[in-house]
């Protein structure tokens, strides 16, 4: 079989499409003979991805356009145009200078900064994978988790909550779904606020249980991520009655961060799927939040309960965590 009809039989009736990369990457060895190089290759993707364009519209619109248009009076704005003030005036030669004085600023730039001004664009100083990028945008049920966004009208990404650059870990717990537009205006410059978020973080107080638990009773820890972790309570009302704890010392569950909301969701998915597999009598759970001693606290850590429910363990379970309230339960 000749080269052409095996590419066409491949292309027509055995090309597996899980994205449109396979075609896009044959289009540009055909373009160049049959060969090209990984960047050639990814500028072909690249050019295909609108998300990109969008992005770098965003970039125009509310960067670099206003600096130019507002700020300095170089350039001016007619609804989704721009237009350099008396550019028309200008000679071939001096559009040639002026470019070559454009170029030479952004070789400068380059050198100085040795291309650490396209830092906050490299997705991948570690790739996140595709089962890992499946369970957040799960999570967030395909919406942007800042603007709510449907991922149908516009794509998502997965952000870290706290950047790389400023100590952020590679944890699910520090995952975040952001729609392109979002990720790009929370990019990663706010140094200060990240880190006094990171140092917050580490936040232990001397006196408390859940707080001395984390070095001095470890073994009671079950599962655990970056920022919480799991035990099972000392005075369980049911077998296997757990305790999901952010391990910063925080009173309750208002104080608690995006991340650290994350981090103690996360665990208790993980926990209810551990406890459905070894138990099969479980039908239902509890989840609840004690917040202020008027509403039953008497730790003053925050601490979710998971409290497994099985049939029969109480006469009537009608009303669940009303019943917290005698006589609210019936209604």
């Amino acid at each position: 079989m000749s080269v052409f009809n095996s590419l066409r039989k491949f292309i027509s009736e055995d090309m597996s499409m899980s994205h449109i990369y396979q075609p896009v990457m044959l289009i540009a060895l055909l373009k160049r003979k049959g060969k090209a190089s990984v960047k050639e290759i990814a500028q072909s993707i690249l050019n295909q991805d609108p998300t990109q364009i969008e992005y770098y519209s965003e970039i125009v619109k509310n960067m670099v356009g206003k600096v130019l248009t507002k700020n300095r009076g170089i350039t001016e704005k007619d609804g989704d145009a721009y237009s350099l003030i008396d550019g028309n005036s200008l000679s071939k030669a001096e559009i040639d200078e002026l470019i070559k004085l454009c170029e030479d600023k952004i070789n400068e730039y380059e050198i100085k900064r040795a291309g650490g001004h396209w830092e906050h664009r490299k997705r991948g100083r570690k790739v996140i994978s595709g089962t890992i990028r499946y369970e957040v945008l799960k999570r967030a049920k395909g919406r942007c988790e800042l603007c709510g966004i449907s991922h149908e009208f516009k794509s998502l990404e997965v952000d870290h909550i706290t950047p790389k650059s400023l100590g952020g870990k590679d944890d699910i717990s520090n995952y975040q779904a952001l729609c392109y537009t979002c990720n790009a205006q929370k990019n990663n410059k706010d140094d200060t606020d990240f880190r006094s978020l990171n140092s917050q973080y580490e936040h232990r107080e001397k006196d408390c249980l859940f707080c001395s638990i984390q070095n001095e009773d470890k073994k009671r820890v079950i599962e655990e991520n970056t920022l919480a972790y799991v035990i099972r309570d000392g005075f369980e009302v049911t077998e296997n009655h757990s305790l999901i704890i952010p391990k910063r010392h925080v009173q309750d569950y208002f104080g608690l961060t995006q991340a650290e909301i994350n981090a103690v969701n996360q665990l208790i998915q993980s926990q209810k799927n551990q406890l459905d597999k070894n138990d099969k009598l479980i039908q239902g759970y509890n989840i609840g939040i004690n917040a202020g001693e008027v509403a039953g606290q008497t730790i003053f850590h925050c601490h979710i309960h998971l409290i497994p429910r099985r049939q029969g363990d109480v006469e009537s379970p009608k009303g669940g965590i009303r019943n917290v309230i005698p006589g609210k339960g019936n209604y």
